[in-house]
């Protein structure tokens, strides 16, 4: 069996969204007990918007399903097709990296143009994967 180095950050991202999705249950079972939240009252996002006080960790795991999917997909798609240079791998680095600070900066102080900054940045790290995935198939036909 290949092993594909580009699966490595994979994981390491994947290991993020499992921590988030472990801090929101924390914090949203704490904060129902604390409470005294019927859970019956919370049981759709529009009946729970107003409801909790600490949303980051929510707020955060919904993110980890908007960008990083790009993230994940271009990853197969390398391993797929054999095109892990080392760029992609440290570009694939490089958004975890990004995507681990923007979730350390949304669940703890949260300031806004910090975050953007570090998502824009983690974005922009997608498409650029994106463009030399492309460049390179385009290369070898």
């Amino acid at each position: 069996m290949q092993t594909h180095p580009i699966f490595v950050p994979m994981i390491a991202q994947t290991a993020l969204v499992a921590v988030v999705w472990i801090a929101l249950y924390v914090n949203r079972i704490a904060e129902i007990r604390r409470r005294r939240l019927d859970p019956q009252s919370i049981r759709t996002s529009a009946l729970a918007a107003g409801v909790f006080q600490n949303v980051a960790a929510a707020d955060n795991f919904r993110n980890l399903f908007e960008v990083p999917v790009l993230f994940y997909a271009v990853c197969l798609a390398l391993a797929i097709v054999g095109g892990e240079a080392q760029a992609q791998i440290g570009l694939a680095w490089l958004f975890v990296a990004l995507r681990t600070t923007h979730t350390l900066i949304h669940i703890t102080y949260n300031r806004v143009m910090h975050r953007f900054t570090v998502h824009a940045l983690s974005t922009i790290v997608v498409w650029v994967m994106w463009l030399l995935f492309a460049v390179s198939l385009l290369g070898k036909s």
